[in-house]
């Protein structure tokens, strides 16, 4: 049986889109692979269909890289919307309870330290959490409430930006991967009180790529009668793995570990970078100049994970 010749160019690499409101991000990753007639596509960490800001897309040999982007650090800013709960938690969704309370400034702040730090949340009904094999969002969207169980979260910073007006609060949160706006956005309000959503919502880092890289959409999808894309446009693969720590390797050790073979970390003393961590902790393997893969640190060894 002859195998089948994958469809599009074989292209690699990190293109940075300002994701638009009102589109999902799997639409954006198929209209962009499309725009540069890409073999391989995927994104870097799913924004909601009302969100807007950073997407990363990576191309070909860049979606090895996807799991390191999505453990960066991610940035957002969120607009809150008090005395009215919805079914999805945001604008989107069908308004399910109100409240006529609405908490001052002061009450706002005394109640974002608990969301601060290593917390425990519930993801947002209309969410991709899977529940005995089942999306969540398929339950709901069928009226069967899915019952989901409070997960770990990281959140490093929670600001409260800007009081818009008596109902309005816009927020800056930091945090790791996995952790939902919305849920943020309808706890705090629960804890002032009232009910809340989230009314917008904007992404501006997602792991080492920054709002500043970001290309609108409309810049790079076009009429179906336009030549491709240039990938001229496109991120090195290896930029996604740029805030993780690099290890300088000798030619000998790049071979070994391309070819499955862990390291001794005694042989590699002095080159460990100090910000890795010895247990269990990622390094960025360079030949030279050149990133050749994903490393671990485990068990007094330097083990292959993901080589590029």
């Amino acid at each position: 049986m002859r195998r089948r010749k994958p469809r599009g160019r074989p292209i690699d690499g990190w293109l940075i889109i300002d994701k638009p409101a009102g589109i999902t991000s799997t639409d954006v990753v198929n209209r962009v692979r499309r725009a540069f007639d890409a073999q391989k596509a995927g994104h870097g960490g799913t924004l909601d269909p009302l969100a807007t800001g950073l997407l990363p897309i990576a191309f070909g040999a860049a979606t090895k890289t996807v799991p390191y982007v999505m453990d960066g650090t991610k940035l957002y800013h969120f607009t809150l919307r008090f005395g009215e709960a919805r079914d999805t938690d945001d604008a989107d969704g069908q308004i399910t309870e109100t409240s006529d309370i609405f908490p001052s400034d002061a009450q706002i702040r005394a109640a974002l330290a608990p969301f601060r730090g290593d917390i425990m949340q519930v993801p947002p009904a209309y969410s991709a959490v899977k529940i005995a094999g089942e999306r969540a969002y398929d339950m709901a969207r069928e009226g069967r409430a899915p019952v989901l169980e409070p997960r770990p979260a990281r959140v490093d910073r929670f600001e409260l930006l800007t009081r818009v007006d008596v109902n309005t609060a816009i927020f800056e949160v930091q945090s790791g991967k996995g952790v939902y706006m919305r849920s943020l956005a309808r706890d705090l309000a629960i804890s002032c009180g009232t009910f809340g959503h989230v009314a917008a919502l904007r992404r501006l880092r997602v792991g080492p790529f920054l709002e500043a890289q970001a290309i609108k959409l409309d810049k790079i999808v076009g009429t179906d009668d336009i030549p491709p894309a240039s990938p001229d446009l496109l991120l090195p693969v290896a930029t996604a793995l740029a805030d993780i720590p690099a290890l300088a390797l000798t030619a000998a050790e790049a071979v070994a570990l391309t070819h499955g073979q862990a390291i001794s970390l005694v042989d590699l003393m002095g080159r460990i970078p100090g910000n890795a961590n010895p247990d269990g902790g990622s390094v960025r393997a360079m030949a030279g100049s050149r990133v050749i893969g994903m490393c671990r640190l485990e068990d007094g060894m330097l083990k292959p994970e993901r080589m590029l």
